[in-house]
């Protein structure tokens, strides 16, 4: 029996780098260094976008059979995940090219920024996020951030295990929950660092009630304002 629980402990660190349960754990990703920026913004971007039930259940606002967002299913070949749960499938999303995504859902314009400086810089789009997600219930209950291996790498179309994370319950909430607080906001824009060389304007993005203010100008990635819906206008750079 005890043998048994080491090889799962084993399995499981082997399938993901880690576990990240809050902001303070993404401070320690190297977003902009061996991890893409783009991965942040994306993750942001799905946690406001999914619906998280009182029981913890995450509920999709799209149907990922669809390719919505670039989704598709993923079939966990190279094992960087565990044995996707019974009944469930894994599905990866994330891909910006606007030929995989024709005439489906597609990410807002402040998750691709400019496409032809993304798409120019190939690196740029390897961010991806992968989800459970049970075939009947139509519920997800696992939640990764990973990335296709560098082009010098040479490992093809493959995800990197050394550069994928497990997301909780409690992170997606805290990216969902946005205070005001200075503090929280610089401690927000040192994980961000500086995104994209040359974005036309910065994007207010409105969540239900509430809108949040997202500076994705060059040089900079803060959320600098919570407030009413419809306080919040189109910013110039």
């Amino acid at each position: 029996m005890g043998s048994l629980v080491l090889l799962l402990l084993i399995l499981r660190t082997e399938s993901t780098n880690g576990i990240l349960n809050s902001i303070n754990d993404l401070k320690k990703i190297p977003f902009g260094q061996s991890v893409p920026q783009h991965s942040l913004v994306l993750l942001h971007w799905f946690a406001n976008t999914i619906e998280i039930d009182n029981n913890d259940a995450i509920e999709l606002t799209f149907e990922p059979n669809n390719g919505d967002y670039g989704t598709h299913h993923y079939g966990n070949y190279e094992r960087v995940l565990d044995r996707v749960p019974s009944g469930n499938q894994y599905y990866t999303l994330g891909n910006i090219n606007p030929m995989i995504n024709n005439n489906r859902n597609s990410l807002p314009s402040y998750v691709v920024g400019d496409l032809n400086h993304l798409l120019g810089r190939e690196e740029l789009n390897r961010a991806r996020i992968i989800f459970s997600h049970h075939i009947l219930a139509h519920t997800t209950h696992q939640v990764f951030i990973t990335q296709h291996y560098e082009v010098n790498q040479n490992r093809g179309s493959g995800y990197d295990p050394g550069h994928t994370y497990q997301i909780t319950i409690d992170l997606l909430r805290e990216l969902r929950v946005l205070s005001s607080d200075r503090r929280e906001q610089s401690e927000l824009s040192e994980i961000g660092g500086n995104f994209g060389e040359s974005w036309d304007q910065c994007h207010t993005l409105q969540e239900g009630v509430m809108s949040v203010l997202y500076t994705v100008c060059p040089n900079d990635w803060v959320m600098t304002h919570v407030g009413v819906a419809g306080d919040l206008n189109w910013v110039a750079k």
